[in-house]
């Protein structure tokens, strides 16, 4: 038996060498944390460096572990104990705290009422942003469906109304404020509604961009190419934000039978979902921080403040299966009306599938994820950076490349395929396959990577399927 064996598929957990009778907030507070957090394991008996030492008493141990989380812990989470034998016939205790809905759980005791929840493997006190989190989660709110201190009738909603238009073919009405929940049942702004707005009166949503010279932000002769600073509603600061990392790349090109293949630093689509994913789930109770697009030689660095919602790794999870939660759902539903983002949390997807079709795409310049308890970070590589070393004593450089995983001729089939589809319009298999000289099941290989990239959509199954631009 070793301590994996006992906290099964929980990430998180505790240790404890014997039970602290007279010191329970040493453990209590580790309860409180699991509760606010993703739940998790606390095992007694147990030291530091995982030998199993057992406890003296483990049934009386139970019973003041059961009394102490009634009488230390508000509101009192859910929680089982189990008992374990060792091979040497020890006892040792197991209590599994499951992920509370009534948050946040607080430790009480020596005159104080203290949150924890968990940073790396420890259980600190929950600061006040944090506390605002637990709270809205708490009651089953988020910040964006709250009321706002602002006025609706002072600002103005021009850039939503028109984006929706562009994007939908229908106006805008003044229904859809209520209904798209910018407003209140009593016409008040709604916190949704005054990130939107045109000058967004919310002073952390901003938008910090930078063109570094250089791999770093170390200091040299020019430490930064371009600089912006932006300010405004969502929509603007998506649209600025995209304009600033457009003018800082390039896209090269090569001709081809049926036209010519674009080879761009940073492919279109994944940098509207690494922008929309940070500027959507960010946490605005983290009043001071805001998003930043950092673009370097070899690479573009989003940093958002606020992990993962349910608070696990990005880092750690399946990016193919990973469910949609939303930490904003007004603003999220808001933006998918706009066609901007897909309700499936299938962003992570179409960023890895996106950037496999690309010519110059390898194992190399996949794009990376990474959270914390308190950001978000996406980076994506610049498939046209090629790494140069320089000989000692010689003016001659090697170029170094990755192999390539998509060839010419694949890329030029991507081309021919999405350039004949038009919108709206659904075509067989058998529509698509005369366009290039290929067997049936390749043909059904690209159109499944198609998919995948988020290109094209596949419509009903079988002998009824179809596929349409998306």
């Amino acid at each position: 038996m070793d301590i994996y064996d006992l906290i099964g598929e929980t990430t998180e957990y505790d240790k404890k060498q014997k039970l602290e009778k007279k010191r329970p907030k040493s453990w209590c507070k580790s309860i409180s944390a699991f509760a606010n957090g993703l739940g998790g394991v606390l095992v007694f008996g147990i030291s530091e460096d995982n030998r199993i030492l057992g406890l003296e008493n483990a049934e009386n141990d139970a019973e003041i572990i059961s009394e102490q989380i009634k009488a230390k812990l508000d509101p009192i989470p859910n929680f089982s104990l189990s008992f374990h034998k060792t091979e040497n016939k020890e006892k040792i205790i197991s209590l599994k705290v499951i992920p509370g809905d009534e948050t946040p759980y607080y430790y009480i005791g020596d005159g104080m009422k203290i949150a924890y929840h968990r940073i790396g493997n420890e259980s600190v006190p929950a600061d006040r942003a944090k506390m605002k989190e637990l709270v809205l989660r708490g009651t089953i709110a988020s910040f964006d469906s709250l009321k706002s201190k602002y006025n609706f009738n002072d600002y103005s909603f021009s850039k939503l109304k028109a984006t929706y238009k562009q994007r939908n073919g229908n106006s805008f009405e003044d229904a859809d404020f209520k209904s798209f929940g910018i407003v209140d049942e009593e016409n008040n702004l709604t916190n949704a509604g005054a990130l939107l707005a045109d000058e967004s009166p919310i002073r952390h949503s901003r938008l910090f961009c930078t063109r570094w010279n250089g791999l770093d932000k170390a200091p040299g002769v020019i430490d930064a190419i371009d600089d912006k600073e932006f300010s405004g509603g969502l929509i603007n600061l998506l649209q600025d934000g995209l304009d600033f990392m457009k003018n800082n790349s390039k896209v090269q090109w090569k001709k081809v039978s049926e036209g010519r293949v674009e080879m761009p630093d940073y492919p279109e689509r994944p940098l509207l979902e690494s922008l929309v994913n940070a500027l959507i789930h960010r946490n605005y109770l983290e009043v001071g921080s805001e998003v930043h697009v950092d673009m370097f030689d070899d690479r573009i660095e989003i940093f958002s403040p606020g992990g993962m919602v349910d608070g696990s790794k990005v880092q750690d999870l399946d990016l193919m299966n990973i469910s949609s939660r939303r930490r904003n759902p007004v603003i999220a539903d808001i933006f998918n009306r706009l066609k901007l983002m897909d309700r499936r949390g299938s962003g992570f997807k179409k960023i890895l599938g996106d950037y496999k079709i690309q010519l110059k795409y390898s194992d190399k310049n996949v794009p990376e994820f990474y959270s914390d308890n308190n950001s978000f970070l996406i980076m994506l590589n610049n498939l046209n950076y090629k790494k140069v070393a320089i000989k000692s004593g010689d003016k001659k450089v090697a170029i170094k490349s990755g192999d390539k995983k998509v060839t010419i001729k694949t890329q030029e089939n991507y081309f021919i395929i999405l350039n004949h589809m038009i919108f709206d319009m659904e075509y067989k298999l058998e529509d698509l396959i005369v366009l290039i000289d290929v067997k049936k099941s390749r043909m059904k290989n690209i159109l499944f990577e198609l998919n995948s990239a988020g290109k094209i959509e596949i419509v009903g199954s079988n002998k009824n399927r179809r596929y349409k631009l998306k």
